[in-house]
């Protein structure tokens, strides 16, 4: 019998070996009522069961035997065939490019996926908007130019990643998982400073050139290790201790909720790129440098931002309470800073990346004025 050929290859990877074949079987089956059950003899391991624990059955749970041994090198066939299913050979590849575990690993990304699941939160629900009362203008033209800086690094830090994630080869399914809760607490979070700014009364502000090229430049990166050490170890990080100190900064309770979740959902983004570089730098110690070029630029950029009044001004309006406090606001934003500075040397640190003799970015408030 002739063999039917898909007229579309490109639809189903370059090297397109899968052919569809007439029913034969199906004529058969029917036929005689006798099932062919072949495929009961193809299978991974038999006879193993996966017990709950207290948290319900979590992904460590299924981790037994050979399912739970992640390889080194992703799958040569590079199909959405789940790892540890029987894979035929003539499965269209999808044309993976990040294939070997150090390129995107990360030892709790299984962890950290759990928690964004079990922390999932609305912005509808969870933020007690009914409590948003008038601000004198002075703080909510602060609070709303801040929102408007935080909706632009909260799109890309939900583009970035996901770019990347259709590379990735589907055996290491954990990081696939994670970087996708990524995703949708970044939408989250784009959708809850975008309400804030229009809830009580202000607007958005002004964007920002300078922001716009940093985010730029991570989009850019020429691999997924040089955006984790742009998106995480910098930009996320320094948005972290932003949120950290949401208490200081925030004018409203509704303001202190929404940095306080904001905060629990960036601790995991930033806790995966750290724990992602510190494998890949161990797996590859050559490609520090390049790490190392890619924060120079973007440290540089970081520093030029904060060069502009709209970047300096609304965080020492929020952080003094008001504008007559400016200038006490400026003292807590250079103390800010110094902890923005600190926290990113030691994430720096502790992925195995000696940054400290290189940093552009001073401690002293001061000093950065002066850069």
């Amino acid at each position: 019998m002739p063999t039917v050929q898909i007229k579309d290859e490109a639809r189903i990877g370059s090297d397109a070996r899968v052919k569809l074949q007439p029913s034969v079987y199906l004529e058969k089956l029917f036929q005689t009522g006798t099932p062919d059950l072949s495929w009961m003899n193809q299978h991974g391991e038999w006879g193993m069961r996966a017990k709950p624990g207290n948290l319900g059955l979590r992904l460590k749970d299924i981790e037994i035997g050979s399912y739970g041994v992640v390889p080194d090198h992703g799958g040569d066939h590079r199909s959405m065939a789940p790892r540890g299913a029987v894979v035929p050979s003539d499965v269209p590849s999808l044309g993976f490019t990040i294939n070997e575990k150090a390129e995107c690993w990360a030892d709790n990304a299984m962890e950290l996926y759990e928690e964004a699941v079990a922390r999932q939160w609305s912005s509808a629900r969870d933020i007690p908007w009914s409590e948003l009362k008038p601000l004198p203008d002075d703080l909510e033209h602060a609070m709303c130019q801040l929102c408007t800086f935080l909706t632009e690094v909260e799109f890309i830090a939900a583009d970035a990643p996901t770019r990347w994630m259709s590379q990735i080869n589907q055996d290491f399914l954990e990081v696939k998982l994670f970087l996708a809760t990524q995703a949708m607490d970044e939408a989250r979070h784009t959708d809850v400073f975008r309400k804030r700014a229009l809830a009580n009364g202000g607007g958005l502000g002004k964007a920002s050139a300078l922001s716009q090229l940093s985010l730029k430049r991570i989009f850019d990166s020429p691999s997924f290790s040089a955006q984790t050490a742009r998106l995480h170890l910098l930009g996320e990080g320094f948005v972290l201790t932003m949120f950290r100190q949401g208490e200081f900064i925030a004018p409203s309770r509704v303001d202190s909720e929404i940095f306080r979740r904001c905060m629990q959902d960036e601790s995991r983004h930033v806790g995966y790129g750290t724990m992602h570089l510190r494998a890949q730098l161990k797996a590859r110690p050559e490609l520090a440098e390049e790490i190392h070029d890619q924060l120079d630029d973007a440290e540089s950029i970081l520093l030029q931002l904060f060069s502009v009044p709209e970047s300096v001004e609304p965080m020492a309006i929020l952080l003094g309470g008001g504008l007559k406090h400016f200038d006490q606001g400026m003292e807590m934003q250079a103390n800010l800073w110094r902890r923005i500075v600190n926290e990113y040397l030691q994430r720096c640190d502790s992925a195995g990346l000696d940054r400290r003799p290189r940093c552009l970015l001073p401690t002293d408030f001061t000093k950065l004025f002066a850069a």
